[in-house]
């Protein structure tokens, strides 16, 4: 790298199903400047970067980006799995005038950004405490279901890139199995995405609201995990607890799948706003709940990740990595 092009930030960017953020980084990961667009103003993410880099004040534009997408990432043709935007990674660098664009998973960068997180960007949920140089899983409800890992490789950590948020959703209670197969009659596939994010919360209450017989009312995923409304609607307060224990589930068994003793975090843009709520709900019971190895994930530890920009991070280190 040049002694000019050192001091030039890079662009990163977390590309969801509802809001597109980007950033303006430091190579050490220091963010500059960063903004959230809303995806459906624009035709698709090469206006919407272009757009972002229009309001970047004096800042230089920068050469190299990397953008974190929610979305498998198998070669050089990208479609969003809950947006429509699609496009071509080596035509949006074209298009961009970008030496250099890594596009990679959202959850891949979810991963990345685990070494680089404080003490203060996450909230241990239980007890256990983490092994050195284990292995990491992450997970996180947000517009979808996003699912990592990290596993240690010499000096490096390498990030998983798989769509365990399309796996079957199990149950684990009679009430459960009665919720998923209501939710059976209306999707092929119930997976744990289905359940375990923002229309999966949806899905849920209409589900449960369909086992009672009861009306369902047109809640979103926020009025559904709203206290005050809780107080008003049992459905609301038992859609919510219920959320937290399948969470719980699904955690549990990515723990076991990946020997992550190195910990499991849980990110995205649901869990952190319940707080104490969080905390309090069956969520950690559920995950050691594995009868012979409840010991093994007892010892654990879970965490909810209060950074505000954990993909910034993860790109910045995908940048720093290559």
């Amino acid at each position: 790298m040049t002694a000019l092009h050192s001091q030039i930030p890079w662009l990163v960017g977390d590309i969801g199903g509802t809001n597109a953020r980007f950033g303006l980084v430091e190579p050490d990961g220091s963010l500059l400047h960063s903004s959230v667009l809303a995806d459906a103003d624009y035709a698709g993410l090469g206006e919407a970067i272009e757009a972002y880099l229009a309001g970047r004040g004096g800042l230089p534009r920068p050469h190299q980006a990397a953008i974190a997408v929610a979305s498998p990432i198998t070669g050089d043709d990208v479609r969003m799995t809950n947006h429509p935007w699609a496009f071509s990674i080596s035509g949006l660098r074209k298009e961009l005038g970008f030496e250099r664009l890594e596009i990679i998973n959202d959850f891949t960068a979810q991963a990345l950004a685990l070494p680089h997180l404080g003490p203060g960007d996450k909230v241990a949920i239980g007890g256990g405490t983490a092994e050195p140089d284990a292995p990491i899983a992450v997970l996180g409800p947000g517009s979808g279901l996003g699912v990592s890992g990290l596993i240690r490789a010499g000096q490096r950590w390498v990030p998983l890139s798989g769509e365990g948020g399309h796996a079957t959703m199990p149950p684990v209670s009679e009430r459960e199995s009665q919720a998923l197969a209501a939710m059976r009659r209306h999707f092929d596939h119930v997976s744990a995405e289905r359940v375990l994010s923002g229309p999966g919360l949806v899905n849920l209450y209409n589900a449960l609201a369909e086992v009672d017989g009861v009306p369902a009312a047109q809640y979103s995923a926020a009025q559904i995990t709203d206290v005050e409304i809780g107080y008003e609607a049992p459905l609301c307060r038992e859609t919510t607890e219920m959320f937290c224990a399948m969470l719980g589930t699904v955690a549990g068994n990515l723990a076991l799948t990946l020997g992550a003793r190195g910990g499991v975090y849980i990110g995205g843009g649901i869990v952190p706003r319940l707080g104490e709520r969080f905390a309090a709900s069956p969520f950690r019971d559920r995950f050691e709940a594995k009868g012979r190895f409840q010991a093994y994930l007892a010892q654990v530890p879970t965490y909810v990740v209060t950074h505000k920009l954990p993909a910034f991070l993860g790109c910045a280190a995908a940048l720093m990595e290559k």
